[in-house]
């Protein structure tokens, strides 16, 4: 129940955001249609706020600091899905600007070895600003209305960005293997796995190509985050490891397979390399079922 009502005020600030575009570009809305999305959103609106006033109010009296009862009340009123996307753009905005500065890389600290991913899909993402560009400047020079030409300049200069954004999130935030054993596995800043040392039972080169989103769990606890259309590197654990898909959903996993540039190095660096054949020699191509 509460998933179908944060959809729904997702559905209706999307309603919104579409009748404004509407009634911008002249397009003539129907007065009940207008009203009614209107009266909708603000019902919806009062309502979550009320809850997030009652929320702080109950975590003040609980003896919570203003600030830890005001997270408290936003984690209880607004969607987790929506808070991640929220997190997301300003981890996006901050990645590039410390891929613009050339600061050190985050999360990795002293003795930790960085294993970067972004190289399989540089190309890919290169391309996609260029055509975005190229699609700013043309429908910049091709729309004649100017309420139009703004909302979709705006929108295509936020494409551009993520675009940016994306590549220095996946530069700057590396997978990490750090100096005590224990694996970091990222993804910019929409997937970040952690995983002990005492839990990792084996890992190897191992490079397949498998279909799906960037995030795909399969049935039998394997978890496999996809770069540029594969995965290189397979760690099995001793028991699952627990994390946040993009979304926010609470997921499991026990095999992780996931991309590096370099999976020697990141094999080596967890200390497999030589053990049984497991670290140097690469799978075939093809992704089969696990053994």
């Amino acid at each position: 129940m509460k998933r179908g009502r944060g959809w729904a005020l997702g559905l209706l600030l999307c309603a919104d955001a579409v009748l404004a575009a509407c009634l911008s570009a002249g397009v003539p809305v129907p007065l009940l249609v207008l009203l009614g999305t209107e009266l909708c959103l603000a019902v919806a609106s009062a309502w979550r706020l009320t809850r997030l006033v009652r929320t702080h109010h109950a975590a003040r009296r609980r003896g919570e600091s203003w600030w830890a009862a005001l997270r408290t009340a936003v984690r209880d009123a607004v969607p987790v899905a929506v808070r991640r996307l929220m997190c997301h753009e300003l981890a996006l905005a901050a990645s590039l600007l410390r891929w613009i500065a050339g600061r050190p890389r985050h999360g990795v600290g002293k003795g930790a070895t960085p294993a970067p991913y972004a190289g399989a899909q540089t190309a890919t993402l290169h391309g996609l600003l260029f055509v975005s560009v190229v699609e700013t400047v043309m429908l910049a020079l091709v729309i004649p209305w100017p309420a139009v030409h703004a909302v979709v300049l705006v929108l295509d200069l936020w494409g551009c960005f993520f675009v940016l954004a994306l590549h220095a999130a996946c530069v700057v935030r590396p997978h990490v293997v750090e100096a005590d054993g224990s694996l970091r596995v990222r993804y910019g800043a929409l997937v970040d796995i952690r995983v002990p040392a005492g839990r990792i039972a084996a890992a190897r080169v191992d490079r397949r190509f498998p279909g799906g989103l960037l995030l795909t769990l399969s049935g039998d606890g394997t978890a496999d985050l996809i770069v540029g259309g594969q995965t290189t590197v397979t760690v099995e654990l001793t028991e699952p490891v627990a994390f946040l898909r993009p979304l926010g959903a609470p997921a499991r996993a026990d095999v992780l397979r996931f991309h590096a540039d370099d999976p020697r190095a990141v094999v080596a660096a967890l200390g497999w390399a030589g053990r049984g054949g497991s670290g140097n020699v690469a799978s075939p191509a093809v992704d089969g079922p696990r053994r």
